[in-house]
């Protein structure tokens, strides 16, 4: 990337369908200009491609099973290299000095955003964002947050297009202009979590009624809900508000066919996730989906989809014997270090956060790049 330099995943069995660069647009081969420096120093690759075998009989690409995956020798090799580029991270992008055609940067929690006047340049960065803060950033993150994203994009596009034209780099996405819903669509089917507006953190403070769902009496910490929940929340520069789908059509954030289109289309997206998940040992928790309207009128999925920054993944051949002992399920997400935050400061009011562990961001970076390489194919 242009003022910056980053290591880079090599996972070569993980396979993307990405679309090819426009080439006919002057623009686009500038981007070139993203890779890292000639004089830079050689950062190490890390390649996990002897995690998935090859069903030779039928010529298909088996799942490895999380035991092999989680006790597999190469973890240590994926450690030495997150170690090793603790101090590499993509933390901060300024293309647009370098970057001819870049007209204006808009600086998000986890992604620096480009006009290029007919599209949009999207760099996902290494930081890490909770509680409305950046609290780190982590080895390796933009990439697989990108690539994931990519994966699903290109998945579900029979259930809803994308605002995906191009991915030129492994951290970068160029995606259609459109007029984004100011509106993001949560969705559960379990009580859980521990930020201000997790369902468990509403639920344990007497919340019976949220955005629109009516809660039963009796709900434990990590129980599954009956059928799965839509709980949007307005985007706020500062924090997301919770909202019911009745104020977000009375203070005009969408029209009533918008918001019942994007409601079918997040339930039945979770829903799909939900069950490939399932097929590799893991359980969709829950995810947060965003949407927009191109200018031909469609809706357009948007931003990421499954990533582990979006969603709770859980491990599902544990869930079930953890949950009746009371204990948390085995998780592959930022939960731990959002714990951890919360345990040692407070992440929503003191105005400098402690920095995190050395050893647990190295722990959220094996854990991004383990649901990254789970072979979703």
């Amino acid at each position: 990337m242009a003022e910056c330099v980053r290591t880079t995943l090599n996972p070569s069995h993980f396979l993307l369908h990405s679309t090819k660069t426009p080439t006919q647009n002057p623009f686009f081969s500038s981007i070139s200009s993203f890779e890292a420096k000639p004089n830079a120093r050689n950062y190490p690759k890390i390649s996990l491609s002897v995690m998935s075998s090859q069903n030779q009989s039928q010529g298909q690409t088996q799942v490895p099973s999380l035991d092999a995956l989680l006790n597999s020798g190469r973890k240590e090799e994926v450690f030495a290299s997150i170690k090793a580029s603790l101090h590499n991270c993509l933390s901060e992008t300024n293309l647009q000095l370098t970057v001819p055609g870049l007209k204006s940067k808009t600086r998000g929690k986890v992604r620096d955003i480009y006009d290029s006047g007919d599209y949009l340049v999207l760099v996902t960065t290494d930081r890490q964002s909770a509680f409305d803060r950046i609290l780190a950033s982590i080895p390796f993150k933009g990439q697989v947050l990108n690539e994931t994203s990519l994966w699903w994009f290109n998945r579900t596009r029979h259930m809803i297009p994308s605002a995906v034209l191009s991915v030129p780099d492994k951290n970068v996405t160029i995606a259609k202009k459109c007029s984004v819903f100011p509106v993001e669509f949560v969705v559960r089917g379990f009580v859980t979590g521990s930020t201000e507006t997790s369902l468990w953190t509403v639920y344990k403070n007497g919340v019976r009624n949220y955005c629109g769902n009516v809660l039963p009496n009796g709900l434990v910490k990590n129980q599954k809900l009956t059928a799965n929940i839509l709980t949007p929340t307005t985007k706020a520069e500062d924090h997301d508000v919770p909202v019911t789908p009745d104020e977000i059509i009375e203070r005009g954030l969408m029209t009533q066919d918008e918001f019942d289109e994007a409601r079918e289309k997040a339930l039945s997206l979770f829903e799909y996730g939900q069950r490939v998940a399932l097929e590799r040992g893991l359980i969709l928790v829950d995810t947060k989906y965003e949407f927009g309207k191109s200018s031909d009128g469609s809706i357009l999925l948007i931003d990421e989809v499954h990533t582990p920054d979006s969603s709770r993944y859980w491990i599902s051949n544990s869930y079930e014997e953890r949950f009746q002992n009371g204990l948390e399920p085995e998780n592959i997400d930022k939960e731990f270090l959002r714990l951890w935050f919360r345990e040692n400061c407070n992440p929503y009011e003191d105005k400098v956060l402690p920095d995190a562990p050395e050893e647990l961001v190295c722990e959220l970076a094996w854990r991004y790049i383990f649901l990254f390489i789970i072979p979703f194919s």
